[in-house]
């Protein structure tokens, strides 16, 4: 399917690895030039080497704290009119709430509820005034079915998920579509570490929590982060303009519920 995305121009947050790295590599393929970002500038840096090397299109990276204005503002001057936004941030670390103070609850708001926003307030205008524009929000399927251990990215990403269904029925009208992916269990770092925490607090190997982890899984395995990327570059496409305000499952059938 020819998306229409070719000669587009997309940001792409957190961009260095895993699931972001998926869909900036699958917007590449439909001939969309990136402005990639992440905070380590090594990883980015090879990230975007590999993404010019497979597909030929023009991959700036920028390395830089988005959760910051400096960092927003450098990422947004080099790509100041998007028809692409991906935000996408590191969830906040796993734990008892009992052990969070204040600092911590901001630092998750910051990343995972504000950071999108100020994002999407810097591009929106632009995009409604061009009358084209995606927005996919990279969020959890913690929205869905909240994840005792992530009560911090529940919260946040929660936060977020509810101003996103307010605005979106705004800018519709403008061709211009506002989503929230929802993963489940893909193969990444993030997925490894969340795992290695859980069996810590068990006392159980690393090991045998994935693999029960698995077989809990209607689909009995995780997730390969180039279905997510693929399901992104999609939502980005022309054909995708009638989908806004949603919040789209990607777990396998985990989520057991029929709304």
């Amino acid at each position: 399917m020819n998306l229409n995305l070719k000669g587009r121009k997309a940001i792409v947050c957190g961009a260095s690895k895993g699931l972001g790295k998926a869909c900036a590599l699958a917007l590449a393929e439909e001939g969309v030039d990136l402005v990639i970002n992440a905070r380590s500038a090594d990883a980015l840096n090879e990230t975007a080497e590999e993404i010019r090397r497979q597909t030929g299109v023009g991959v700036t990276a920028v390395a830089a704290d988005i959760t910051t204005e400096a960092g927003r503002d450098h990422v947004l001057s080099a790509c100041p009119k998007p028809d692409i936004l991906v935000t996408n941030a590191g969830g906040p670390p796993p734990g008892d709430f009992r052990e969070w103070d204040e600092q911590d609850w901001y630092s998750a708001l910051d990343a995972n509820m504000l950071t999108p926003i100020f994002l999407i307030k810097s591009v929106i205008d632009g995009m409604q005034a061009r009358h084209f524009g995606r927005i996919i929000n990279i969020t959890s399927s913690a929205v869905k079915a909240p994840i005792p251990i992530l009560g911090l990215s529940n919260g946040a990403r929660s936060g977020l998920t509810g101003f996103v269904a307010g605005l979106a029925r705004q800018t519709a009208a403008y061709n211009v579509t506002i989503n929230n992916l929802l993963p489940g269990s893909f193969e990444t770092d993030r997925l490894t570490s969340t795992l290695d925490s859980y069996a810590k607090k068990l006392g159980v190997s690393a090991e045998q929590v994935r693999e029960e982890q698995m077989k809990a899984s209607p689909a009995e395995r995780f997730g390969d982060p180039a279905e997510f990327g693929a399901y992104c570059a999609f939502l980005c496409g022309s054909q995708a303009g009638f989908i806004t305000g949603q919040n789209l499952l990607l777990d396998g059938g985990a989520y057991p519920g029929t709304l």
